[in-house]
């Protein structure tokens, strides 16, 4: 453990002018993390996960959260990664939170090359096109990760799956899910489909009822999701092979992107290991 990262010694905690602090706040911006392969993990959960991954190069922890999460900090130590105890202002300058929690490591970005996602052999992928909101992405990310989809890849002009809302929207599982980026929304899909993965849109008018889609659902299946504001877009929608629609039963006029890709990945996940 470094000399700073004693919380017995509060003395020796970094302040939010130190140059190590001020280089990992600077990764709140999209173009820092660009230029550096880095990004912030905020809280136990997403901190947890970038540690079992190996992904994390340094561990900044306040005080308090050195006691709340001693076993934490300490098994990151002990394995080898650089922990530094901080003031509780720098802690509120790493944090983007209101109330921060004071535990924020600086990562190696997660995104792999869409190659890499289609030689592993996926049998589920979650495919957003333009989705938006980092709130959303993350959800979708926990969402493929807890159905035990093989990937999730976002397509055209996406939000950065490294934002720091979308870090913490998934809890985690943006360091257990493969997630790559295809900024060519039609050369993304046409590498899908060429790998042998069956591309499925939603749409409310779709030609085939999920409850009665088990048959398409059985072989390699990659499920198309549209933007929140706009849903899918019609180039990308006639490019699917399948056009998928949720029964609704109840009076909702239609479901949120999130709320819309839990049910089609469970649906996929069920098929997938059903005895």
């Amino acid at each position: 453990m470094s000399s700073t990262s004693s919380p017995e010694r509060p003395a020796d905690a970094l302040s939010e002018r130190n140059p190590r602090v001020v280089s990992a706040v600077k990764l709140h911006r999209a173009a820092q993390r660009r230029k550096t392969g880095q990004f912030l993990a905020e809280g136990a959960n997403s901190v947890a996960a970038a540690l079992d991954t190996g992904r994390v190069r340094e561990l900044f922890y306040s005080a308090a959260a050195a006691h709340r999460e001693h076993e934490l900090v300490a098994g990151a130590a002990a394995s080898g990664v650089r922990v530094t105890l901080v003031g509780d202002r720098a802690a509120q300058h790493l944090g983007e939170t209101v109330t921060a929690p004071g535990l924020v490591a600086v990562c190696d970005l997660v995104d792999v090359p869409l190659s890499d996602v289609l030689a592993s052999g996926p049998r589920i992928l979650a495919v957003p096109v333009e989705i938006a909101e980092p709130g959303n992405a993350g959800t979708l990310i926990r969402v493929a990760d807890a159905v035990g989809a093989d990937g999730v890849v976002l397509a055209g002009e996406t939000v950065d799956p490294h934002n720091g809302k979308c870090v913490r929207a998934s809890a985690g599982s943006l360091f257990h899910v493969p997630v790559a980026r295809g900024r060519d929304i039609a050369e993304t899909l046409d590498a899908i489909a060429a790998s042998g993965i069956s591309l499925l849109a939603t749409a409310a008018d779709g030609e085939v009822d999920l409850e009665e889609a088990d048959e398409l659902l059985a072989g390699p299946v990659a499920w198309l999701f549209g933007n929140e504001a706009h849903g899918l877009d019609p180039a990308a929608a006639a490019r699917a092979d399948h056009r998928i629609r949720i029964p609704i039963h109840g009076r909702a006029e239609s479901l949120n992107l999130a709320a819309a890709a839990a049910i089609c990945l469970y649906a996929s996940s069920r098929v997938r290991h059903a005895k």
